[in-house]
């Protein structure tokens, strides 16, 4: 039975199970499902749940494709996409002033008059670095340490290529979390490294030297080939270790590991051995996923599945014409010595069919029942086929009977296994027919034997016809090639006990998984866990430490791959020898010894990387200080790939848990939702970000990389209308603080360039406000401590309660990891607490003669700058550190730096606390949005008109009496009276007014400022439009049919902004009325309020 590649079935008679389990054959899966490189659990109760879940997944996955194909069709079918919004470039001014690296920045010079991250970001790194902040050793130093230890390691990027967005969320995340430790005082370890990614890399170095020299791997020795790729490797990973300091990653590079160095290497050995000599690594001939065009079998990260609805032609390496898939194939077979009795079947290989054993029918089914126990006669081979009866198989499925191959299907060697039934290979390694099929297929390519297969069941009149057939296709990542299941002798791991530790972990609250909703996939997956294949058949990796073993002069020493062959694992070829000469009881010369030339799978040496990079097996050092880690940070899809194999190996191997929490973070997508593709030309270089990039660069790296013509004219036409001017120079501290921004616990992250330029103008904020306290402190400034800062004006003890409030909110959400919380939190301080009003009312302060009044206003500014940017940065250092270092600070023992300065917290700063001021702040800042608004609707962009403001209420009364002149400062008015309530009364001709509340009036004189004559026909046509626009958005959403065309989160944006419209045309109305009786003249009685 040849596999149907996730196939629905709907045109074989498989039962679900088996059809599962072939999914299961084809698909990647991670640790904690089944590997596709190996065979099932023969369990029926553990094959039954294996059905359900791996069928919830399909579909889940299915409708996950229709999703993103739907989203990547529609980008390309609409020209109406929205276009990127214009940019100005902005001036590029540049530190110029000669700084040896690791010297100290000179911030003596004034700073320029706008923020450029060019100059912010110059030189700062390498002080950090010369000063050893990153180190755990300064901070233990420091007389503010703690005893608290926080360490991780970084998700080791592969050395294949640049960084990508995925990879600088990953930063933006630790390195805050990194920092934010690092200055409550915590002794702080982050481990940078970088991995081998075996299959990945050694496909890129043998398209470079193809490419270059026209050089196949196989035309050189391993080592030649070795040499090369370690050649490529230290230009790639100083390029990989240089973006990290880019992106201002406070790693401890004292410390930096790679997964093929001396020492990691050493450690993977030793857990190899450890494993097999615990009983739980063992060898073994089974199914793998296998690429032909790599000759090697796969992990489960390579390989991927394609959804085909029908017949599609693909190209597939090695094959002179695209291929169709997606098609069901019925041929029949005849009962031996009944040439007049036939049992079809169906298949999508029909190729395999060499390799059939038997064909299963249910013991059931009616249709049969007369060949139970007869045999079919193979067309082209002669070989005997037993009809056997298997209750698995469906009745309604197909014709009902099933070809079985079990040298090239899971679900069939499950079935053969049962049954006794022999295993034939018709597939080899490279993908060509084997000996077995006859002279007349050998050697040729799988799908074009197809072809010659279809043709000679045609002649001998056992073709029975075609059909499209919905179907998932395995297909290798690396190459393209479509994956194969062969049978190789294989290293696996055991992993069922691990996994039910790994599972208890998580259940008893050792270890902390968030967001939390992953435990369910955690659970689900380990549970139906199976074992791992570990070995690869490629050049590039860590040499399995495993040997054949024969003696010398022996002619019995069985072939390799045979049942009888002796293996032996150690640590050395020594340590093996001696192991063998043991068990064969012969002297060490006596033992010959061939090592396995297969490597280990990356993903095993990889979760090994958090006690390896510590030096493990060596308990001491860094090992016994920083192991087990604090923290785990990485991103949701790889929570089976690396997550769990990390929590099994680690709690098997060090007997603890290689970190107690966990933190998952989404997946980074473009603009319009789409998973970023290089063919889709999304894809967004980090460092465009940063430094900025004309379209024309962009769009000359698509020509100098490998896409096809047709993906590349794709890929270009994206960029013009993504990227039309280019992507704007944000700056790294902007592209963090974007990141950081979005939510990461579950979301996926739809970054768009727009919200990190966003965040270059907020940067540029903080900038103009750091510049503004500057220049009002002057030279000679004293500054206080926090704790000796007690301020009496009510402006000064709102702002420092909020930014009490603002402090302890940040500590609460960086200890829940909700990231996107604090930065929100720093984001209102500054902006609309500090800069949009604090500065405000401060100005009048600043140029009255109060001496007291303005040393004090001077010290609040400088409170609220100082640790307004320690609590900004860990998401911005570079900004944050070039500001902080031009501000006064006291003469006892300030820190170097501010990423070693102590950060705000609640109870620092627990005396500025005070609610009641926030609250009657509140009510100010009521009025004063509502005299904003009245003044937009009457046009006064410069006019400072009298505002009087009417209340009924004692409290709120005293309130605006308290706050009367930043009131008057913030609502820009000439003038402010505040005036007891006049219930009934009537205003006088040329007063405007609103109600703010239940309590307090507000209005404005506009005698003299506007002329009713010229503004009456602004605002009949002003009306019109609003009522246009109210009409346009009604039959949208009145329309048939919008109900199902339109997403529920868009019609309540409409309802929102019809709502919205409606109140500013009743506003409208009102003003019309009002300069109707302004222009009657005085002896009009206006109305005694306008709402």
């Amino acid at each position: 039975m040849a596999p149907n590649w996730l196939g629905s079935g709907t045109g074989r008679g498989l039962s679900s199970l088996h059809r599962l389990l072939l999914r299961a054959g084809a698909r990647a899966v991670p640790c904690g499902r089944r590997p596709s490189s190996q065979a099932s659990v023969a369990s029926p109760g553990g094959l039954s749940r294996k059905m359900t879940q791996l069928k919830n997944k399909a579909e889940k996955q299915r409708r996950q494709r229709e999703r993103l194909e739907s989203i990547e069709a529609g980008a390309a079918r609409r020209p109406q996409v929205p276009v990127a919004k214009a940019w100005a470039p902005k001036n590029v001014v540049l530190y110029d002033i000669p700084t040896a690296a690791g010297q100290k920045k000179d911030t003596s010079v004034p700073l320029p008059a706008s923020y450029s991250p060019r100059y912010v970001e110059a030189a700062w790194y390498r002080w950090w670095e010369k000063e050893g902040f990153f180190k755990p050793e300064y901070q233990s130093r420091q007389p503010h340490g703690k005893p608290e230890i926080f360490s991780l390691c970084i998700p080791p990027p592969n050395v294949t290529g640049s960084l990508h967005l995925g990879h600088a969320l990953t930063v933006a995340i630790e390195d805050s979390l990194v920092r934010w430790h690092r200055m409550r005082g915590h002794k702080v370890l982050w481990v940078p490294g970088s991995d081998h990614a075996g299959i990945a890399t050694q496909a890129v170095v043998e398209r470079k030297l193809w490419k270059e020299r026209g050089v196949r791997r196989q035309d050189l020795t391993r080592g030649e080939f070795l040499a090369e790729i370690w050649k490529w490797k230290e230009k790639k990973g100083d390029e990989i270790f240089r973006q990290l300091q880019v992106l201002g990653a406070s790693l401890d590079w004292d410390r930096v590991c790679f997964t093929m160095d001396a020492g990691f290497s050493a450690a993977v050995a030793e857990a190899f051995v450890r494993l097999h000599e615990d009983g739980l690594v063992y060898r073994e001939r089974r199914l793998v996923n296998w690429s032909c065009a790599l000759r090697s079998a796969i992990s489960d990260v390579e390989v991927e599945t394609r959804q085909l609805r029908g017949r599609t032609l693909l190209p597939v390496p090695g094959c002179p014409a695209p291929v169709a898939f997606g098609v069901m194939i019925t041929f029949a077979y005849r009962v031996d010595g009944q040439e007049d009795v036939e049992l079809p079947v169906a298949t999508t290989r029909p190729e395999t069919m060499l390799g059939d054993v038997a064909v299963a029918v249910h013991p059931d089914d009616p249709r049969f029942t007369h060949l139970h126990g007869k045999q079919l006669r193979h067309p082209f081979t002669g070989r005997l086929l037993p009809i056997i009866t298997d209750p698995l198989v469906q009745q309604d499925v197909g014709t009902g009977a099933v070809k079985v191959t079990p040298a090239h299907s899971h679900a069939d060697y499950e079935l053969g296994k049962q049954h006794g039934l022999p295993l034939v290979s018709v597939i080899g390694e490279d993908g060509a027919m084997t000996a077995e099929c006859g002279d007349w297929l050998q050697g040729l390519n799988r799908f074009v034997a197809r072809e010659k297969v279809v043709s000679a069941l045609k002649e001998r009149g056992l073709y029975r016809g075609m059909k499209d057939h919905a179907m998932a296709l395995p297909l290798c990542s690396r190459s393209g090639d479509v994956v194969e299941n062969l049978l190789k002798s294989q290293w696996f791991l055991r992993c069922e006990g691990m996994a039910q530790r790994a599972l208890e972990a998580v259940e008893s609250g050792r270890l902390t998984l968030t967001p939390k909703f992953h435990e369910k996939n955690w659970r689900t997956w380990l549970s139906n866990i199976s074992d791992w294949c570990i070995s690869r058949q490629l050049w590039w990796g860590h040499q399995i430490p495993a040997y054949h073993v024969s003696v010398s002069g022996s002619h019995d020493s069985g072939e390799q791959d045979g049942s009888d062959a002796l293996w032996v694992v150690g640590r050395t070829e020594a340590e093996a020898r001696r192991k063998a000469a043991g068990i064969l009881r012969k002297l060490e010369e006596e033992v010959e010894l061939v090592r396995d030339a297969d490597v280990l799978d990356t993903w095993f040496s990889s979760a090994l990387f958090p006690f390896a990079a510590l030096g493990w097996p060596r308990k001491v050092g860094d090992l016994q200080e920083f192991y087990p880690n604090s923290l785990l940070e990485t991103g949701s899809d790889l929570l089976f790939f690396w997550v769990a194999r990390m929590v099994m190996l680690g709690e098997q191997l060090t007997g603890e848990l290689p970190f107690s929490q966990v933190f998952l973070h989404s997946l980074v997508r473009d603009a319009h939702g789409r998973k970023m593709s290089k063919s889709l030309g999304n894809v967004v270089d980090p460092l465009d970000v940063i430094h900025g990039a004309s379209l024309q660069d962009l769009q000359a790296r698509l020509r100098d990389g490998n896409l096809d013509p047709r993906e590349e004219t794709i890929a270009a036409e994206g960029q013009r209308r993504d990227f039309p001017q280019g992507i704007p120079e944000c700056g790294t501290d902007a592209l963090r603080f974007a990141l950081a921004s979005y939510r990461l616990q579950g979301d996926d992250v739809n970054l768009d360039v727009a919200a990190v330029l966003s965040s270059r103008h907020f940067c540029n904020k903080v900038w103009n406000a750091v510049r503004f306290t500057l220049g009002a402190l002057g030279e000679g400034f004293a500054p206080r401590t926090p704790e000796e800062v007690c301020p009496s004006s009510p402006m000064d003890r709102w702002i420092l309660s909020r930014l009490y409030h603002t402090a302890a909110d940040c500590g609460q959400r960086f200890g829940e990891y909700k990231l996107h919380l604090v930065t929100s939190a720093i984001h209102h301080f500054w902006l609309h607490n500090f800069c949009d009003v604090y500065l405000e009312s401060a100005k009048p302060v600043l140029q009255s003669r109060d001496q007291s009044r303005i040393l004090q206003t001077c010290q609040t500014l400088l409170s609220c700058a100082d640790l307004g940017l320690r609590l900004l940065s860990p998401f911005m250092p570079y900004l944050t550190e070039e500001l902080w270092q031009r501000l006064p600070k006291p003469d006892t023992g300030s820190p170097p730096s501010i990423c070693m300065a102590d950060y705000p917290s609640a109870g620092w700063l627990a005396h500025w606390r005070r609610p009641e001021h926030e609250d009657d702040f509140l009510l100010v800042q009521e009025v004063m949005r509502t005299v904003r608004a009245l003044r937009v609707t009457y046009q006064l962009t410069k006019a400072r008109p009298p505002v009087y403001l009417l209340c009924s209420e004692p409290a709120p009364h005293r309130a605006y009496v308290e706050y009367r002149e930043p009131l008057q400062t913030l609502s820009l008015a000439g003038s402010l009276e505040l005036l007891p309530s006049s219930e009934g009364a009537e205003p006088p001709v040329g007063w405007v007014g609103r109600r703010v509340n239940d309590h307090t009036e507000v209005y404005i004189d506009l005698q003299g400022l506007a002329d009713p004559l010229v503004e009456l026909p602004r605002l009949v046509s002003r009306k019109k439009k609003l009522e246009r626009q109210i009409s346009d958005l009604m039959a949208r959403t009145q329309a048939s049919g919008d109900q199902e065309k339109v997403s529920l989160s868009t019609q309540a944006d409409y309802q929102q902004k019809i709502s919205s419209l409606r109140t500013e045309l009743v506003y409208l109305d009102q003003a019309m009325e009002r300069f109707g009786r302004m222009a009657a003249g005085p002896g009009t009685h206006p109305s005694a309020a306008d709402e």
